[in-house]
């Protein structure tokens, strides 16, 4: 089923009904959806709050236009969140980070021109399955101590493990007493509560309402109702949200004058744009499957979307974005129909930092933690990890490592041996002996026979040969290859040349459906 053509004069008046009556709302449902994405990503990353808004706007109001995906909604995404936050720490100025992320993008629109866009159909399942619970464990740990009201910067290195960091544990529970606040840890439990209890109930019966904004707006009034009933119970300005009444005085841009000072940047700018690019494959993909108009993406047009909205973002000051599959699968539950939803989204979020970013500095940072503790659960489910050893070590093994080494080291590192890995298990599974052997006698005479299976590659050329040589003398040799598709040079070479030996031990040798080669030449 495909949506119906009309004459030129006609596409605008359809359009208008279209929108009115699916993309409005559905852009409306989304924007609700994304809004505290934006601020608690964000948050995640240690970016200014504004910037996740500014990354969700773009991709709204300009890659949903540049992208030829109908459905699929850009913005700022968990998933960028442990690169984002470590590039930011390691170059210790804003402006360089955002030349990383113009870099990005600039090799995203790259990899778009050459239509590159299949690359991400190489990366294996278990690779990818690893590096988001990876990302899910880094985001978990990360919003915890917000969780906890723990309110100041860089909480992971000025003090928060600190204070666990004496053999005398006892002593440090009066310095923990400052960092942890139980009202902030109360709106924290109530807003996982909700998340978790009413998910369900509202995928099923209130879609019209997003639950992060009834978990937002529970978190609002948790903070209001401290305020007016229980002073002492008042949160911290740093324990809320905090965007500027002129965002756009905020706004900074990328640095071009330290392009060539720091190699990092172009290591930065490659890891951004490689996992930004894989993201978003991966997502449109997903929700191509979900739109039942069975439209399909084309993949290279989305890579140069995402490289000019990356581009944007570095020259404004906002996050990296991808296409995010929280918004694209929000968009088909509220009945988008065509790229007008993601295009509403972004008016309403634009609109939301401009009129009313008061509202929005009442929101506490513990609510925005609630929502990304479940979304990194979500990442990395025990179920997951059931499922993966289930599969077998050729699965498990690459997606357990990979996990390991992005917690150790970094994203990229993680998913470039976790890549490794599941080549290292496709050779070994290649090493298999692709061939069945049989052995009897007749006149007290050893008879073998070997039959090659469907696929002999160079890479069963040692068993194969190993198995020839251990055919004694004087005995008879069948080999058989009237059931491979495909038998390998590499190994006919090897048997022509076993032809030769087999001569001088006496073995009879019977070759059925294999090519002799010419070996000689080779002397």
């Amino acid at each position: 089923m495909e949506l119906p053509t009309f004459p030129n004069r006609h596409k605008l008046h359809y359009y208008r009904l279209v929108w009115l009556k699916h993309d409005l709302p559905a852009g409306l449902s989304v924007f609700l959806v994304a809004l505290p994405l934006c601020l608690g990503i964000s948050l995640a990353s240690g970016a200014p709050l504004y910037a996740g808004i500014l990354s969700g706007v773009i991709g709204g109001l300009v890659v949903s236009f540049v992208s030829g995906s109908q459905l699929g909604v850009s913005g700022p995404a968990a998933g960028l969140t442990t690169v984002v936050a470590a590039s930011i720490a390691s170059f210790g100025d804003y402006r360089v980070f955002l030349l990383a992320v113009f870099l990005a993008g600039a090799f995203q629109l790259l990899l778009g021109l050459l239509r590159l866009g299949t690359v991400a159909s190489y990366f294996p399942s278990a690779v990818i399955k690893g590096m988001l619970a990876a990302i899910g464990i880094i985001l978990i740990s990360k919003q915890i101590p917000l969780a906890l009201g723990y309110d100041q910067p860089d909480f992971w290195t000025d003090g928060f493990l600190g204070l666990f960091s004496s053999n005398h544990f006892y002593k440090n529970l009066n310095n923990f007493y400052h960092h942890f606040s139980l009202p902030v840890l109360t709106i924290s439990a109530t807003s996982v509560l909700l998340l978790t209890v009413l998910s369900s109930f509202f995928k099923k019966k209130v879609k019209w309402i997003p639950l992060p904004l009834l978990v937002v707006s529970a978190g609002v009034g948790l903070a209001v109702a401290y305020q007016q009933f229980l002073p002492a119970w008042t949160l911290r300005p740093g324990q809320l949200v905090t965007i500027p009444a002129d965002i756009f005085a905020e706004i900074t841009t990328a640095d071009f004058s330290k392009l060539f000072s720091d190699p990092r940047i172009f290591k930065d700018a490659f890891t951004i744009g490689m996992l930004a690019s894989l993201e978003t494959l991966l997502c449109v993909e997903a929700i191509d499957k979900l739109d039942k108009l069975k439209r399909k993406t084309p993949v290279n047009r989305e890579l140069i979307a995402q490289g000019v909205g990356n581009m944007l973002c570095g020259l404004v000051g906002a996050i990296p974005m991808t296409a995010v599959i929280v918004r694209g699968a929000a968009n088909v539950d509220a009945g988008g129909r065509t790229r007008l939803s993601a295009f509403t989204h972004g008016v309403f979020l634009l609109g939301a930092v401009v009129l009313i970013p008061l509202a929005l500095n009442m929101i506490p940072f513990a609510a925005l933690a609630a929502i990304l503790l479940i979304t990194g659960y979500n990442l990395t489910k025990p179920a997951l990890y059931r499922n993966m050893f289930a599969l077998g070590w050729n699965q498990f093994m690459p997606f357990v490592i990979t996990i390991v080494v992005v917690l150790l080291t970094d994203l990229l590192e993680g998913v470039g041996i976790g890549l490794l890995i599941s080549i290292y298990f496709l050779v070994r599974n290649n090493f298999k002996v692709e061939y069945d052997i049989e052995k009897h006698q007749e006149s007290a005479t050893d008879v073998y026979y070997i039959k090659l299976n469907s696929m002999v590659t160079f890479l069963n050329k040692v068993n194969l040969q190993n198995a020839l040589y251990k055919v004694p003398p004087y005995s008879v040799l069948t080999i058989d290859g009237s059931g491979s598709r495909f038998i390998d040079y590499d190994v006919l070479e090897m048997i022509s040349e076993f032809e030769k030996q087999a001569h001088e031990k006496h073995i009879q040798l019977n070759l059925k459906n294999v090519e002799r080669v010419n070996v000689t030449a080779l002397h």
